[in-house]
């Protein structure tokens, strides 16, 4: 039995990413704040919604979807139903897998995953460390828990503030680049709508070569950049208003500020 613990729409993503991999709905649990949130959950999954006292007492897999906020009240909680087999999933941002172990019983196996919002269309990036209790076994269930939803990578508890600010912020940089590179669509006289779909297209196009052609990104810009041409003439302007450095130290602050909010739940 696997049960999601807070199935907002994280949460919820992951439910139906399982099912549509093949679990079955009653192979499944689901805890919720709201009582009509649960209704819709069941009518659309059919997926048993309980307290999360009950998903703590039978499910052999539990997944902390909740709010960072929200940990310390539901550990609280959950603490005199989860016994040391069980494995702990924890999707929260900024909480160490230390600060659940230690108010949940010694020696439980605790993995903390750091995914994004490509999550909702089966393209996310998870990646997932173990606790101090986790090991190969524990790791690989949770693999196989995230692979239907996107690709999934391990990384060493020490990298997840770099991970949530290259990762799990990452959809945001790419929608912030979009809206820029959309207006100068607008500047130059093309309608919204043909700018837009301009712009995905290439930015899809682009990221599948990426991908599947192993090149490193450099030598795809200069495959575009031809001596004298319109590409290089723009890259000269990104290089002069310092748009790398821009990033660099946009990603850097965004980790930081992960290392702030973590350190409220050390």
């Amino acid at each position: 039995m696997i049960a999601i613990v807070g199935a907002g729409k994280m949460g919820e993503a992951l439910l139906s990413g399982l099912l549509r991999a093949g679990r079955e709905a009653a192979q499944m649990q689901a805890t919720v704040r709201r009582s009509e949130r649960g209704a819709l959950l069941r009518e659309r999954y059919g997926v048993e919604v309980v307290p999360n006292a009950e998903a703590a007492k039978n499910a052999d897999t539990l997944i902390l979807a909740v709010k960072p906020q929200d940990m310390p009240v539901l550990l609280d909680e959950l603490a005199p139903y989860v016994p040391a087999d069980r494995l702990v999933v924890s999707v929260a941002a900024g909480i160490p897998t230390s600060f659940i172990e230690g108010r949940l019983a010694d020696g439980l196996p605790v993995v903390r995953v750091m995914s994004n919002t490509p999550v909702l269309v089966d393209q996310a990036m998870s990646v997932i460390s173990a606790g101090a209790h986790a090991g190969e076994e524990h790791l690989r269930r949770t693999e196989e828990l995230l692979r239907p939803v996107g690709k999934v990578l391990r990384i060493p508890e020490s990298q997840q503030d770099a991970a949530t600010a290259l990762s799990g912020s990452g959809p945001a940089y790419f929608y912030y680049l979009v809206e820029a590179m959309t207006d100068a669509g607008i500047l130059l006289g093309l309608p919204r709508s043909v700018a837009h779909d301009m712009i995905v297209q290439a930015i899809v196009g682009s990221a599948a070569m990426l991908r599947d052609s192993g090149d490193h990104p450099v030598s795809l810009r200069e495959a575009v950049t031809s001596p004298g041409g319109t590409t290089i003439a723009a890259i000269r302007e990104l290089e002069r208003h310092g748009v790398r450095s821009a990033f660099l130290e946009a990603i850097e602050a965004a980790r930081d500020r992960g290392r702030e909010l973590a350190s409220g739940h050390d």
